[in-house]
């Protein structure tokens, strides 16, 4: 990669994954820098993230997804990184697919690139509930939102500036492009692979954090972006 991607973080945030982590660590540190924000865990996911070439941040308990990746946002703007990366440290995003994410950032100059998931491959209920909660977001902020809780990202450092999100669990991600919009920012998409079969724990909680996502949507119809004004004759 060239020199704008030396500046190029990626972040995994894990909690309990000693099963995985390894494995995600060594692929990704093969391209670019990595930290992972281990969220408490009682296990060795840590120990194994930093023998794979990980830069490690830990947080002495558990507070959530949402929680781990402000962590990784700070240190990484403390770092002076021009943008970050992050992936799931349980084996279900693709590591190969990073050289794809910074190629989107500098071709397009998007400040949010997502990794878009074929939904058809996800199984029972995803392949129902994820399209649809894309569709109902979409419809919220009056733009195509493809995917809307996909965790494989690249944020620029203008976007991580902007988040000021007190959310720490699955909604968060979803504040993210909330954050984008809001600031009139670039959102760019590239596919990525549907991997599932990956024998994860879910830490996803059905009724808690889909009536947190429908609270979350209610409050996007005030984050579509800011009208321009009509060029003058």
């Amino acid at each position: 990669m060239n020199q704008v991607a030396d500046r190029i973080i990626v972040l995994i945030p894990a909690f309990n994954e000693q099963r995985a982590i390894t494995p995600v660590v060594e692929q990704a540190a093969a391209l670019l820098p990595v930290v992972v924000v281990d969220d408490g865990s009682t296990d060795d996911t840590g120990q194994r993230a930093a023998a794979a070439g990980a830069h490690i941040l830990r947080h002495p308990t558990n507070h959530g997804k949402g929680a781990a990746l402000r962590t990784g946002f700070h240190w990484a703007l403390e770092q002076q990184a021009r943008a970050v990366i992050t992936l799931d440290a349980d084996g279900q995003h693709n590591p190969a697919h990073i050289p794809e994410f910074v190629e989107a950032h500098l071709q397009t100059g998007a400040h949010l690139v997502i990794g878009r998931r074929d939904f058809r491959r996800m199984p029972f209920p995803r392949t129902f509930t994820n399209p649809f909660g894309s569709w109902l977001l979409s419809l919220a902020v009056g733009e195509p939102i493809y995917d809307n809780q996909s965790g494989y990202r690249l944020h620029h450092r203008r976007l991580l500036k902007a988040i000021d999100q007190a959310t720490v669990g699955f909604e968060f991600e979803v504040e993210v492009i909330g954050t984008a919009l809001r600031n009139d920012l670039i959102v760019a998409w590239v596919e990525i692979d549907t991997i599932y079969g990956t024998e994860t724990t879910s830490y996803f909680h059905p009724v808690l954090d889909s009536l947190r996502f429908l609270v979350t949507v209610w409050r996007a119809r005030g984050w579509r972006r800011p009208r321009r004004q009509p060029a003058e004759a």
